[in-house]
């Protein structure tokens, strides 16, 4: 989607005769030199129909034309059809998707690629309003690097049913993981408080003062180099699989943030961590029904998986 952009023309007043075109820009429109630096670098910036630089001077009566791209707001929704994503579930309160990798689930800072609620906006759905603007509907999240099963709510009422359905841990989230090697014993609980990394804020790590975060795990197979877990979170805590296998020295497969073997994660063709939200079931928020929905492996896990089952 192309973003707003705003012309500006006028003539060079006497005033600015001589100075610096980025310097003359930031004192008629008001806007820093790096600003108008910037602009005139994009080629947003012309004088008498000729391109500048922001050396060049400013010549009295000469036309100067600036068109001013609007800058976009980090947690703007921005309506956009995103590729990949399968509508699993739809109905009156509920839309069930399945999450590719390489997608937010709503804007934040530092993200400026596709998201989950760009993608429902672009596709007409109509979301519930709660929550903050930028996270409307949204009752769970999946990182930008784990696929898989996700709700969002369409309705208030469910909104409030399943913001407190996740609250009090009565919604079965179920993931599987590919992680180095073989954890011992092959099933078991980890009960280890997450907090953010002291040294690395966009990691997170098993800290004394962390949050309470429990994961439960059983293996389903045990492969030379790597093992295939289900795993159930009773918590939610963001990268809690993640930091919890690296904790216990079995980082997922391909998650080089949290220790795992690059060369490994070379040799199988990934570039993000294997893990991958296989099922949930919640009580639906009108019925009261039971209902589970679930997610197939995409191919860059499924072929990952294959090489580890061949052994190389």
């Amino acid at each position: 989607m192309s973003a707003r952009v705003e012309h500006r023309t006028v003539l060079v007043p006497e005033g600015l005769a001589g100075e610096r075109v980025d310097a003359g820009m930031a004192r008629l429109f008001g806007f820093s030199r790096t600003r108008a630096a910037d602009l005139i670098a994009e080629g947003h910036v012309h004088v008498d129909g000729a391109l500048v630089t922001k050396s060049d001077r400013m010549v009295p009566g000469s036309m100067l034309d600036v068109s001013i791209p609007a800058q976009v707001d980090p947690l703007e929704v921005v309506p956009e059809i995103v590729e990949g994503i399968r509508i699993i579930h739809d109905d009156d309160a509920i839309v069930v998707i399945d999450k590719p990798v390489g997608v937010a689930v709503h804007p934040s800072p530092g993200w400026s690629g596709p998201t989950v609620v760009g993608h429902l906006a672009g596709a007409g759905f109509r979301i519930s309003t709660s929550g903050a603007s930028e996270r409307q509907g949204i009752v769970q999240r999946l990182d930008v690097g784990t696929s898989g099963v996700m709700v969002i709510c369409k309705s208030e009422h469910a909104y409030s049913v399943l913001k407190n359905a996740f609250r009090r841990r009565t919604v079965d989230k179920t993931y599987h993981a590919l992680v180095q090697g073989h954890p011992d014993p092959l099933q078991g609980t980890i009960d280890a408080p997450i907090g953010r990394h002291p040294k690395h804020d966009y990691k997170f790590a098993v800290m004394a003062d962390g949050r309470h975060s429990v994961t439960h795990y059983e293996t389903l197979e045990a492969h030379r180099f790597a093992s295939l877990l289900e795993i159930h979170l009773e918590t939610g805590r963001t990268h809690q699989i993640r930091v919890h296998m690296s904790a216990l020295k079995h980082p997922c497969v391909g998650d080089i943030t949290y220790g795992a073997d690059p060369a490994l994660a070379k040799r199988l063709g990934l570039d993000r961590q294997w893990l991958h939200a296989m099922r949930l079931g919640f009580e639906h928020p009108e019925t009261g029904e039971y209902v589970t929905y679930e997610s197939t492996y995409p191919d860059d896990l499924a072929h990952a998986l294959e090489v580890i089952r061949d052994g190389f």
